[in-house]
């Protein structure tokens, strides 16, 4: 069932964000409402191959991927329940190879990766899935306090100490953005990512030594690089030995822009009882969807980096307000602009027309939703 080694032609059909796999997650939704058969998701997943089970494998690549998905499939069915046996077995055995060499490079004091700790090749990623199909095992709890040792100082090869999350490379390809690495922010790279799985697993009664010591940890420094002007809060994507990146020039994604960061601090505060977090963080998303500066940066429908991300994390936001109205109204207003963007020219989930459709049709008034979907940008 599994390969250790992944082909270009392999990892794409296993690709959660760019794949088929990605795309079946609509297939899905679609069927569960009576609005499509199965046999168009069945298709797509039975053409994925051999799954990927090396260190590459993560929450949206390989065999990780294909149980997150078959999860949504099976939606407390039989459906799928031999493969998700399976599967549950293989991700276990993934997670404690993963961990060792975590606790491994933690011992010899060297900085993380986002290929260690991040949501979408890293073990935050693997402990999402983990809380969703394995929440009583071993597994989710050996993620939970490796996440607890990464929010800890290091020292680094340097000797000077950083944030436990603390990376030796750039956000992106290129180096010159964060000379000496950088301690990134965002929910997708960052470490807003272990704060939501943090706080989403304690509010499913998982907790372990630390928990909540982590969590202020994190929010502390939240916190301190926290900028509030006339236009409201913001936090930098970023901070580097030459200091933060521009709260002025990101862009309000899901994935490093301030409705990410808003989600999990708002989760975080649910999670500890902190009304005063919670206002903080939903008075922020309120600033900022009222900021057309910010919302002009958005140009695309994707969830990853457009309109799409926005609009679902609004709405978890909303969920869960403590005054739910304005988001609400919003969301009605956003429907222009999602429609004004350019449409998708792939068919994938993170940035394609699969993840736009299913967030565009969510935001709908009184429109059911059979799956979680959003459980692998880790809003709910």
């Amino acid at each position: 069932m599994t390969t250790a080694a992944p082909a270009h032609n392999l990892a794409t059909r296993q690709s959660l964000a760019h794949g088929p796999l990605g795309t079946a997650l609509l297939d899905i939704e679609r069927a569960h409402l009576g609005l499509a058969d199965w046999h168009t998701a069945h298709r797509k997943l039975a053409q994925a191959g051999p799954l990927i089970d090396g260190d590459e494998a993560s929450l949206f690549l390989g065999a990780p991927a294909m149980a997150y998905v078959l999860h949504m499939a099976s939606a407390q069915t039989p459906r799928y329940a031999g493969a998700l046996r399976t599967l549950d077995q293989v991700v276990a055995a993934h997670t404690r190879r993963r961990l060792a060499a975590a606790h491994a490079r933690i011992d010899q004091g060297e900085y993380t990766t986002f290929a260690e700790y991040d949501l979408f090749r890293g073990l935050t990623g693997i402990g999402a899935l983990l809380l969703r199909r394995q929440p009583g095992g071993p597994e989710l709890r050996r993620v939970l306090e490796y996440l607890v040792r990464l929010t800890e100082p290091v020292a680094g090869p340097d000797r000077r100490p950083r944030p436990g999350w603390w990376v030796g490379h750039a956000p992106a390809g290129n180096q010159t953005l964060t000379p000496g690495g950088h301690a990134n922010a965002g929910l997708a790279h960052g470490i807003t990512g272990p704060l939501a799985l943090l706080a989403l697993a304690k509010r499913h009664n998982i907790t372990v030594d630390g928990h909540e010591d982590a969590m202020q940890r994190i929010l502390r420094w939240l916190d301190g690089i926290r900028r509030s002007d006339q236009h409201g809060v913001r936090w930098p994507r970023w901070i580097s030995a030459t200091g933060p990146a521009d709260t002025h020039t990101g862009a309000p994604s899901w994935c490093y822009g301030t409705p990410g960061l808003v989600r999990a601090q708002q989760l975080a505060a649910i999670a500890l009882g902190d009304d005063d977090r919670k206002r903080m963080a939903e008075r922020a998303l309120l600033y900022c969807l009222a900021d057309p500066r910010q919302l002009d940066q958005l140009h695309s429908r994707g969830l990853c980096h457009g309109i799409a991300g926005l609009i679902r994390t609004v709405q978890r936001v909303a969920e869960e307000a403590e005054t739910p109205g304005p988001f609400h109204n919003w969301l009605k207003e956003a429907h222009p602009r999602f429609l004004a963007a350019p449409p998708p020219r792939h068919p994938g989930f993170l940035e394609g027309a699969a993840g736009a459709a299913l967030a565009f049709r969510s935001a709908e008034p009184g429109a059911p939703s059979a799956t979680d979907w959003d459980a692998c940008l880790l809003l709910n």
